[in-house]
């Protein structure tokens, strides 16, 4: 047990996390650990993932100090146990242990770290209830109290959540900078890992929360950097899969997101259930929805939903896709009308202004297009103005003034150029063609449509290619011999000579959903093997 001890002390030390919590837990089965162990032992379980036991540790090692006659000490074992509680969902285990630090310092001095901590508790509860102004003031009164008292973890967590706040009442610019302020004393290691962890995915939520893709690729940078050399941090390890995830998907690189979101969701399901988890299957179901497995993103907009993640705009979508423009209108709409702060009807609108415009819905189309950019505006973020100028041009390409939307497409077009984003560039550049066309200029027309061509094929984006062949007017309206634009793409990779399991690991797909393809294949084209196919395919020139 001695031995255990001294291993398990030093592998905490050294943040060896996981031989940190086996040693210090085969030390506590052999005999009770002291409280400064048990702290030790509740936190190498939390970064483990190992939230239950410890909660449990935690809630010990706070018993321990208060039958030691240590007051002072207690509280501070009862924050760390609130603190992972509200952080995971569970409001009425956490705002148990939140009134408990309360009445146990009711008595105590007027001015203590202790009472900072629990300020910042209840700031916290304040924002999950929706009450942001007296959330702030609560940040702000626990800053206060961490910079007087030498507390560097209570000083970062109360000025993440001040940032926070500040982005939730509309003023980014001061939020944000709050977030790089502290982002600093997570790089010069004056945090400790739990905290450390926390203030990671709190800015880069932040981020998201802005729109602010230069700030979300550079932390996201740093924390995948800081999860590889702890590789035992479990809780904030998927945090890491599910925003590269994220960054991969706008890059065009969908293969890869593909795969991170659902490394992801394993991480967030395993040891315990998280609600990030709906976060990955949603990102996970977009991919499929734009590389145009229909029936598999079906399936992870389902577990979104089911692991709370709102699975729109992206379901509302894949109505659209499907022909269900009727079901996609009234998703969008309820979504739209539930949301609550500028951000959240930000990410809806760009969906709300496509599905419009595919119902010939132009009065909602503008108006839509123009609250997105008055929220442009108002956040300045570069990935918004350029959603907001392409939701402008194909409003202005709808409503007939092409000389308009061309210049908003344009600047659509630069705008995701200089984010590295090809898939929406494409999308503009498909729009650009429009409005060259309607202008007369068909030779610009031509060449914008066919850099789009190309970059969906290059991406895998099998519905806007299957679109953009209708649009064309140069190409068929559909693939040669009744095929869909997938079976297409699979016959062009049994072409090739690729087996069936080959073909699933290409495209992201199971064997047997290439399999029935396969077969669909050859039913319709009435050959009888996949050679025949293989000679059909460069008849008639898909090869």
């Amino acid at each position: 047990m001695a031995d255990a001890l001294v291993e398990g002390r030093a592998a905490f030390a050294a943040q060896a996390r996981a031989d940190a919590y086996g040693r210090l837990a085969a030390a506590d089965r052999a005999a009770p650990l002291a409280p400064d162990d048990l702290e030790r032992l509740a936190a190498a379980a939390y970064l483990v993932g190992r939230e239950d036991e410890s909660a449990e540790v935690w809630a010990r090692a706070h018993q321990e100090r208060l039958g030691r006659g240590e007051p002072e000490r207690a509280p501070r074992c009862a924050f760390w146990l609130a603190f992972g509680l509200l952080n995971r969902g569970e409001a009425a285990r956490g705002g148990g242990w939140v009134a408990r630090v309360r009445r146990m310092l009711a008595d105590g001095p007027p001015d203590s770290a202790e009472r900072g901590y629990l300020r910042w508790l209840t700031a916290l509860q304040a924002l999950l209830e929706g009450e942001v102004a007296e959330a702030l003031a609560g940040f702000d009164e626990a800053a206060a109290v961490g910079d007087r008292f030498g507390e560097p973890d209570l000083a970062a967590l109360a000025r993440v959540g001040v940032g926070r706040t500040l982005i939730r009442l509309g003023q980014p610019g001061p939020g944000a900078a709050l977030l790089d302020e502290v982002m600093v004393a997570v790089e010069t290691g004056e945090l400790s890992p739990i905290v450390v962890g926390d203030v990671y995915c709190t800015a880069l939520e932040g981020c998201q929360e802005l729109f602010d893709l230069r700030r979300a690729r550079e932390w996201t940078a740093v924390l995948t950097a800081w999860c590889a050399a702890q590789p035992d941090l479990v809780p904030y390890r998927g945090q890491c899969l599910l925003h590269r995830a994220e960054l991969l998907a706008l890059r065009g690189a969908w293969p890869e997101a593909l795969e991170e979101a659902r490394r992801a969701a394993a991480r967030f399901l395993e040891p315990a259930g998280h609600p990030a988890a709906g976060a990955a299957a949603y990102q996970e179901a977009e991919l499929h929805r734009l590389r145009g497995g229909l029936a598999e993103a079906e399936d992870a907009y389902r577990r979104a939903s089911r692991w709370g993640r709102e699975p729109q705009p992206g379901l509302a979508l894949l109505r659209l896709a499907q022909g269900e423009g009727a079901a996609a209108r009234a998703a969008i709409r309820r979504a739209l009308d539930e949301a609550g702060d500028r951000p959240d009807r930000a990410r809806l609108l760009p969906a709300f202004v496509e599905i419009a415009l595919a119902a010939g819905d132009l009065p909602a189309a503008r108006g839509a297009a123009g609250e997105l950019a008055e929220a442009a505006g108002e956040l300045d973020a570069p990935l918004l103005r350029a959603t907001a100028a392409a939701a402008e041009g194909e409003v202005l390409l709808a409503e007939g003034d092409a000389r308009a939307a061309l210049a908003a497409l344009r600047a659509a077009w630069a705008g995701w150029q200089e984010l590295e984003a090809p898939y929406e560039a494409a999308r503009a550049r498909v729009g650009i063609g429009l409005a060259c066309r309607a202008l007369g200029d068909r030779d610009s027309a031509a060449m914008e449509l066919d850099a789009a061509r190309w970059a969906f094929q290059r991406l895998g984006a099998a519905p806007d290619l299957a679109r953009l062949e209708a649009l064309a007017g140069d190409g068929p309206a559909a693939p040669p011999g009744g095929l869909t634009a997938r079976e297409v793409e699979v016959l062009r990779l049994v072409a090739t000579g690729r087996t069936n399991r080959a073909i699933a690991n290409e495209l992201v797909l199971s064997e047997r959903t290439v399999e029935r393809h396969v077969s669909n294949i050859l039913t319709k084209l009435g050959v009888p093997s996949r050679a025949a196919a293989t000679a059909w395919a460069y008849e008639h020139r898909l090869v």
